[in-house]
C-alpha cells in the first residue's frame, strides 16, 4: 500500500497528490511515468511523475479528473493509501543543445514542468510557454517562474496572461528572433500537432510526449502502440517522448477516442454511486 501524504486541489478539475513510494522516488527522472491502481480491483492508470523527494521517499503526481478511475482516485483522502504504484516506467527526457522552449497545455503543464526544471539544472536557457482555457485553470505558475528564463502564459479567453494559443506565442518568439535548439511540447494531441506545424518549417528539433491508451506498461500487451515514422512503436517502452516530426497524430487521436463513450458512462456511474452514499 502507498500512503497519500499530501492532497491538494489545484483547481476544480486538477488534483495534486504526494505519495510515499521510496523506491520510485529514488530512481524516477523527468519524463518517466508510473502506473497505479486505487484498489485491488481497480483499473491501471498511467500518470507522469511530476516530482520526487528521495529524502522523504515521496513522489508527486498531478492528474485531471476525466473518467471513472481518476474520479475514484480523487476521492482517496490524505492519510489513506492506494493499492499499487509501479514505476518508474518509460524513458527519461533527454534535452539537447543550449536553449530549449518547453510548451505545456492544460494539465500537460504538470508534465512539462519537470522538463523545464531539468533544463534549469543542466544550465540551459529555458523558455516556457503554458496554455490554459481560462484564469481559473492556471496551475503551477510560480513553479514555472522559478525555472524559466522567460515565461509566457496564454489563455483561450484572455482572462490571464495573453489571449491565444501556445502556438501563437511560439510563432511570435520565433519571429522575434529567438533561436531554439529544441522545442518540447506536452499536452493534447491537437496542440502538439499544431506545435510541430510551427517548428517544422524552421527545422527545430521537436519532442512530444505521448500519453497513449495503456494497460501493462511493459510492452507486452501492445495497447499503447503508435505510428512513428511509419513504424509501430510502444509508448510505454519506446517513449513516451518521440520526435514530433515522425508522429502520426491523426491515428493517435483516433485510437485515443476508442473508449470515449464507454468511459463517460463509467464515470457517470461512479459519480452517481457517490451521490447515493452521500
Amino acid at each position: 500500500m502507498y500512503k497519500i501524504v499530501k492532497r491538494q486541489a489545484l483547481n476544480h478539475k486538477v488534483t495534486l497528490l504526494e505519495v510515499r513510494a521510496p523506491l520510485v522516488a529514488a530512481k524516477a527522472q523527468a519524463g518517466q511515468f508510473l502506473i497505479l491502481r486505487v484498489d485491488e480491483r481497480g483499473e491501471r492508470i498511467p500518470l507522469t511523475i511530476c516530482g520526487t523527494n528521495p529524502d522523504n521517499g515521496t513522489i508527486t503526481i498531478i492528474f485531471q479528473i476525466v473518467g471513472a478511475s481518476t474520479e475514484l482516485l480523487n476521492h482517496v483522502p490524505e492519510g489513506a493509501s492506494i493499492h499499487d504504484v509501479v514505476g518508474p516506467l518509460g524513458n527519461p527526457t533527454v534535452l539537447e543543445g543550449k536553449k530549449v522552449c518547453v510548451i505545456g497545455g492544460g494539465v500537460g503543464t504538470a508534465i512539462s514542468l519537470p522538463v523545464a526544471q531539468l533544463g534549469k539544472r543542466l544550465g540551459l536557457t529555458v523558455h516556457s510557454i503554458v496554455g490554459y482555457q481560462n484564469k481559473d485553470l492556471v496551475i503551477l505558475e510560480q513553479d514555472f517562474v522559478s525555472c524559466s528564463d522567460k515565461l509566457v502564459i496564454m489563455t483561450d479567453d484572455g482572462s490571464y496572461g495573453k489571449k491565444g494559443l501556445v502556438t501563437t506565442a511560439l510563432q511570435e518568439l520565433i519571429d522575434a528572433g529567438e533561436v531554439y535548439d529544441e522545442v518540447v511540447a506536452i499536452g493534447p494531441l491537437v496542440m502538439m500537432k499544431a506545435v510541430v506545424a510551427v517548428t517544422k518549417p524552421h527545422n527545430i528539433r521537436t519532442t512530444v510526449s505521448l500519453n497513449s491508451l495503456m494497460l501493462d506498461g511493459t510492452g507486452m500487451c501492445g495497447c499503447c502502440r503508435v505510428n512513428i515514422g511509419g513504424q509501430v512503436k510502444f509508448t510505454c517502452v519506446d517513449g513516451p517522448d518521440f520526435n514530433g516530426f515522425d508522429v502520426d497524430f491523426d491515428e493517435a487521436a483516433s485510437r485515443s477516442r476508442q473508449y470515449f463513450d464507454w468511459e463517460r458512462a463509467a464515470h457517470e456511474r461512479v459519480i452517481n454511486s457517490f451521490k447515493e452514499k452521500a
